[in-house]
């Protein structure tokens, strides 16, 4: 299989933060159909690698190339379209829009990539079913469960059957049995083929989940691990890598 993410020699400085760079020169692929996980601690670059790959930053050197998309040379207007049809994004504290149902919510990205309305209902009601929460869809947010709401954001991430679903902490704001029931969501649909990155900071959820790890140090990847999934012994390790006493 082909690589549907490319990130080569990719830095990102803010304006105000001196020299320091919140990415360093990054180079990294992920192939079409993988879950891959980027993890490391708190100010590694984590969660600004995963943002200039939904093209909600630019970097300041270096490329990406999504799905065949070169995002440097896309306009905003482009960009915004890219997020819409390419990608499906899945937040910490879900995102959804309060005034809108959980069948609602999940339609937005189809009526914003202009689906047709009911080719986005089918989706959105197939979608609701197979995450188990079709009983669910005419509720708004506050009526809903931390993991009911996390079952509809995974929803509305994947109605636009994207190339790529970016999930940054997503079990971050959930309990522990929660936060296993989303996770076992998204093996699930890395099974059926769904193209996967998850960013998180711990080590056992990257070991339980995840085909590869990314780890993250100050910007620079410090570690590339192929998992065998025997998840004590890869979480062990991730947390060795994590913890600064391996290092390339």
């Amino acid at each position: 299989m082909g690589n549907v993410i490319e990130v080569r020699g990719v830095s990102k400085v803010y304006e105000g933060a001196g020299r320091q760079a919140a990415l360093d020169k990054v180079s990294a692929n992920v192939e079409e159909g993988e879950f891959v996980g980027v993890m490391g601690p708190s100010g590694s670059g984590k969660s600004t690698l995963l943002n200039l790959i939904a093209g909600l930053d630019r970097p300041t050197m270096g490329t990406i190339n999504v799905g065949g998309l070169e995002l440097a040379g896309l306009s905003e207007s482009r960009l915004a379209r890219y997020r819409r049809t390419q990608l499906g994004f899945v937040f910490q504290f879900f995102n959804l829009l309060s005034n809108l149902r959980a069948l609602e919510n999940v339609l937005v990205p189809a009526q914003l990539a202009g689906v047709p309305p009911r080719v986005a209902a089918r989706r959105a009601h197939n979608l609701l079913e197979q995450l188990g929460i079709a009983d669910r869809r005419t509720l708004y947010p506050a009526q809903l469960s931390g993991g009911e709401r996390q079952r509809v954001a995974i929803a509305r991430a994947l109605v636009n059957a994207p190339k790529v679903l970016l999930a940054d902490e997503p079990t971050g704001a959930l309990d522990s049995r929660s936060g296993d029931q989303v996770m076992e969501l998204l093996r699930g649909l890395n099974g059926a083929g769904q193209t996967i990155v998850l960013v998180t900071h711990d080590a056992k959820l990257a070991a339980r989940s995840a085909r590869r790890v990314l780890t993250l140090r100050d910007g620079r990847v410090v570690d590339d691990s192929r998992l065998d999934h025997r998840p004590w012994a890869a979480a062990t390790e991730l947390m060795t890598i994590a913890g600064g006493r391996r290092d390339r």
